[in-house]
């Protein structure tokens, strides 16, 4: 999905790189492999550790120059970015942690180029009460079910909150970007063991392609890990 998206940029750009920003892009997960495949790659991030790695990282692939790292918050995105500056935004495991997803997502918003779109990846509620509930944990996988944020809360909770397909599809479509696309990510290929993958030699490539069908039929979408959406100016 994302190499279709950048195949249209530079398409757009005349063979230009395509510009791609990655809002809390962290350690450069990301960002290296697109910068590697040719992209003009800015990473917003707050924390100074991980833009270390990001740069070794970027040195070590021979990318620097097609990275620039930005230190600073998505709230702050205004000052840090100029408008309709990225042809493709990333916004993975970033809305969950944010203090206002809303305001974050107006200002992803602000950085989406005419034609270019944002690119979503949130933690799903349901796949986080299922998951809970298949390892035992029953009381945890109710309060998830119970809380519309799909929170645990207490110490051991890393995030703020977590997104259903409906909630996920009402944050974006509150914008003035049309909403494309919401699949699911990792709907079976998290279930399935490496012992099932080692039957066969043809088994990588059936989870594959039952992954790629599972992700975008509805029941199967709604229980993913993940939800991958894809919205477009």
């Amino acid at each position: 999905m994302l190499d279709a998206e950048l195949i249209a940029a530079r398409e757009r750009r005349g063979g230009e790189a395509p510009r791609v920003l990655d809002v809390g892009g962290g350690s450069g997960v990301l960002a290296v492999p697109l910068a590697v495949e040719g992209c003009a790659v800015t990473v917003v991030e707050p924390s100074p550790n991980a833009l270390a790695t990001l740069h070794r990282r970027a040195q070590e692939a021979g990318v620097a120059d097609r990275i620039t790292a930005v230190q600073g918050d998505s709230d702050a995105l205004d000052q840090l970015v100029a408008p309709a500056a990225a042809d493709l935004v990333l916004a993975h495991g970033l809305l969950e942690v944010v203090d206002d997803p809303k305001a974050t997502v107006a200002a992803l918003v602000g950085v989406v180029a005419p034609g270019g779109a944002l690119s979503v990846l949130v933690a799903n509620r349901f796949a986080a009460v299922l998951h809970r509930a298949i390892s035992g944990r029953l009381v945890d996988a109710r309060k998830l079910l119970d809380d519309p944020a799909g929170v645990l809360g207490g110490a051991g909770e890393a995030l703020l909150r977590r997104f259903d397909t409906e909630s996920l599809r009402a944050l974006l479509a509150d914008t003035d970007l049309a909403v494309e696309l919401i699949q699911g990510q990792g709907v079976v290929s998290d279930l399935v063991t490496g012992s099932v993958l080692e039957v066969s030699a043809g088994a990588p490539d059936a989870l594959a392609e039952l992954e790629l069908a599972a992700a975008v039929t509805p029941a199967l979408r709604d229980i993913a890990t993940r939800l991958h959406a894809i919205a477009r100016r």
